[in-house]
């Protein structure tokens, strides 16, 4: 997801969307330690996803 396409999101889809990709992650993380994770870039590509949500949010408080 690009920073363009966060940014058209409202603040609580922002939120709904840190939230999967959270979940997203413990998942990928938990198929990691028990060795099923078959594409490991998935984990960076959600962090930073993660990141790139915070950032958005930070700079809309920012603003305020």
């Amino acid at each position: 997801m690009k920073a363009k396409d966060i940014t058209a999101l409202s603040t609580a889809e922002m939120l709904d969307k840190e939230k999967q990709y959270k979940e997203e992650l413990f998942n990928l993380r938990f198929q990691q330690a028990t060795g099923q994770l078959e594409n490991t870039a998935r984990l960076k590509q959600v962090r930073k996803n993660i990141a790139r949500i915070k950032t958005v949010l930070r700079q809309a408080q920012d603003n305020k």
